[in-house]
């Protein structure tokens, strides 16, 4: 399991982009972790799926509520992770109206999720393999605070926790 000081995994993520930008950005697009986590503080949270009930009402409206605190404590960007394809994270972005604030990134393989070694079997209740709960802050691609939540609860991977980690 990843903890404090390791390096984030060196996998590929998939964020869908809708608007141009340089060639043909429109679409799912790769995202290097490593490459784009270098030089930055990345707030980073993931969740068991996107249109859930918790992730949709807590979760991504908590870290929306607190992007601009973020980013005063020195967040470059506030990365969203969970097990979907970055279609279904595109969807759920243009929902909660996440864009510009926070990147929403499919881990549609799984790769990172297992590789972080932070997943969570759901097969008994026809969900597959989810993320776990958990948020961390990232500095130049390590993990410099990791906040891991008890299954079926919301209590420390909130917006709230990691922006006083920031500010610390």
């Amino acid at each position: 399991m990843i903890k404090v000081g390791d390096s984030l995994p060196a996998t590929i993520l998939m964020e869908f982009v809708e608007v141009e930008g340089n060639g043909c950005s429109i679409g799912p697009n790769a995202v290097d972790v490593a490459k784009a986590s270098a030089g930055k503080t990345i707030a980073l949270f993931a969740l068991p799926g996107a249109f859930t009930p918790t992730c949709s009402a807590k979760h991504v409206p908590g870290y929306l509520e607190k992007f601009s605190e973020l980013k005063a404590a020195g967040v470059d960007e506030i990365w969203c992770v969970s097990i979907n394809d970055a279609y279904v994270m595109g969807a759920w972005g243009r929902d909660l109206k996440t864009g510009g604030k926070i990147r929403m990134l499919g881990d549609g393989n799984a790769e990172f999720s297992v590789a972080t070694g932070l997943t969570v079997d759901r097969t008994s209740v026809v969900m597959g393999l989810r993320s776990r709960r958990y948020s961390m802050l990232v500095k130049d691609g390590k993990v410099a605070t990791l906040n891991i939540e008890a299954s079926g609860k919301f209590e420390v991977s909130d917006a709230a926790t990691l922006l006083a980690q920031a500010k610390a």
